[in-house]
This record gives C-alpha cells, structure tokens and sequence, in this order.
C-alpha cells in the first residue's frame, strides 16, 4: 500500500526525525512510504503543497499524525482529502505497524 504521512512541519524542530521514524515503521510492515518531509529545503509554502498534493493523489491512504491538527499544511492535507474522498486514517496499527 502507498502510504502518503500528514502531521506538523514547520515550526517543529525534530520534525525529520519524527517523519523518518514513521517511515522506517511504515516500510518494515511492507509499505511504500511518500514521506513530506524528505523535500528539499528552501521552497516557497505554496511550493510544498503542489508537492504535498502531488504526493497524496498517488497514495492510496493518508495517514495523520496526532500533531496534524497544529498545522496549516496538514489541515489543508485533511480537508483535500475530506474533499476528494481520499482514505484517511489516524492509526499506524491499521497498517501492520505499532501505534502512531
């Protein structure tokens, strides 16, 4: 399963080391991981969200992380996927991994 992960980028500091902890998860159950916050590093907001949106058309699922609701992005992530009828879920463990 293509698995595309939403939560908190900007202004949280170990959110490298969050999003890459998720991803080593995610991959060990099997999956294919589109992982945000391995995009490169000076893009306008704008710029990030076409990639951002790019990414989630191709997945099959979005996951939310539980600090997805203090960012701008990722609300804008929930409500396009709200929108456009795309899978959500809230719950690594739905993916063969441990809890999110």
């Amino acid at each position: 399963m293509k698995i595309y992960i939403s939560g908190k980028i900007t202004g949280d500091r170990r959110y490298k080391a969050k999003f890459r902890e998720m991803e080593k998860k995610l991959a060990a159950a099997g999956h294919i991981v589109l992982n945000p916050a391995t995009a490169p590093e000076g893009l306008r907001p704008v710029d990030y969200m076409r990639l951002c949106f790019a990414m989630m058309e191709a997945a099959d699922v979005v996951l939310f992380m539980q600090d997805y609701q203090d960012s701008r992005g990722a609300m804008l992530e929930w409500a396009w996927c709200q929108y456009v009828g795309k899978q959500t879920c809230f719950d690594l463990a739905a993916f063969g991994g441990t809890d999110a």
